[in-house]
């Protein structure tokens, strides 16, 4: 089996900071993904329900003159993140069907605690009002104290926990 290779991660950092430079040069905000599920969720609960929606003090706010949320910047900048690593998949030869995951593990035991992750983290950057790549990676990129204390507890939290959890990924 051949052994591809992954970017260096000191080039990805810079172009990951070029890409953000781009991104408040040519639309004038910054990076964000959590906003973009939240749309995704406004636009599916008023599908299902509308008059909920509209009687709903939080999902009201997003439903304005009957203009979707699907329409916000940060919904097409996840469609191009999702377009963006497919293509970048492809392209690499590294687009397949297959979990990541440690020796000790199941690939089902991977997928619980992935999403187990993803939900926490998702319910987190709603509390916290944006998620590492708009509160901390923007945030930090405007001096915005508030971007640096986000970074410093997403380290900090992780590392405090990598002890508890490194057999699943170890």
């Amino acid at each position: 089996m051949k052994v591809k290779h992954y970017m260096n991660p000191y080039l990805a950092g810079v172009l990951l900071g070029l890409v953000l430079l781009a991104s408040f040069f040519f639309t004038g905000r910054g990076l964000g993904a959590s906003g973009a599920v939240k749309d995704v969720m406004i636009t599916a609960v008023n599908t299902v329900a509308p008059e909920h929606t509209e009687s709903s003090a939080f999902y009201s706010k997003y439903i304005k003159d009957g203009e979707s949320p699907l329409k916000a910047w940060l919904v097409f900048e996840m469609l191009g993140v999702m377009v963006g690593g497919f293509l970048s998949g492809a392209f690499s030869g590294r687009l397949t069907w297959k979990v990541e995951h440690s020796p000790k593990i199941t690939s089902r035991r991977r997928l619980i605690f992935a999403s187990i992750g993803g939900i926490l983290f998702g319910f987190g950057s709603q509390l916290g009002r944006g998620c590492t790549s708009g509160a901390a990676l923007t945030g930090m990129s405007v001096l915005s104290l508030s971007g640096f204390v986000t970074m410093a507890a997403i380290f900090g939290t992780a590392f405090a926990f990598a002890y508890f959890f490194r057999k699943n990924w170890i």
